[in-house]
């Protein structure tokens, strides 16, 4: 797992500290990293520092033990979906196997086409949107890729986004 932080100070997206660098610094820091390697990385998640008054507030949200449980029936719909096939998980599709198991309608296709139009998506971004959205789809239970499935999966990849 590699860690980044937005700027060079790390604050460009804090609400409570003033970021010091200027856009120049900004984008001299995130060339750094290519673009190919950014685009072999799954995952690309801002976690935002987290006020105390959040942090002693009873919690809503699922639990770790729901989320292993929604995880691992995610795992068994991929197992038994690539049971007598080459590989075990979303991740490893490609190909004709992304074709099959990653099929889009026409509203999913023409707003993934979109996204990677304005985004400038590279096809290896847009192999992994597509991985990673049958994987938001199996966590739902889903059998088909919607575009809210879509739409989650590329706002997992935030360094795709130039929105800083």
């Amino acid at each position: 797992m590699q860690e980044l932080n937005p700027c060079p100070c790390g604050y460009l997206t804090h609400d409570q500290h003033p970021c010091t660098c200027t856009p120049t610094q900004i984008q001299r820091y995130r060339y750094r990293i290519s673009g190919p390697l950014l685009d072999r990385i799954d995952l690309h998640i801002e976690v935002p520092s987290v006020p105390y008054e959040e942090l002693k507030k009873a919690r809503s949200s699922m639990d770790s033990g729901e989320m292993k449980a929604s995880i691992n029936r995610a795992r068994q719909i991929q197992e038994k979906r690539y049971q007598d096939l080459p590989f075990l998980t979303n991740s490893q599709l490609s190909g004709k196997w992304l074709s099959e198991f990653c099929s889009l309608g026409q509203e999913e296709h023409a707003f993934l086409e979109v996204a990677v139009q304005r985004l400038a998506l590279s096809a290896r971004a847009h192999t992994r949107i597509l991985r990673l959205a049958r994987t938001v789809a199996d966590l739902e239970g889903q059998e088909h890729i919607s575009t809210a499935h879509l739409s989650e999966a590329i706002n997992y990849r935030s360094l795709d986004r130039q929105d800083y």
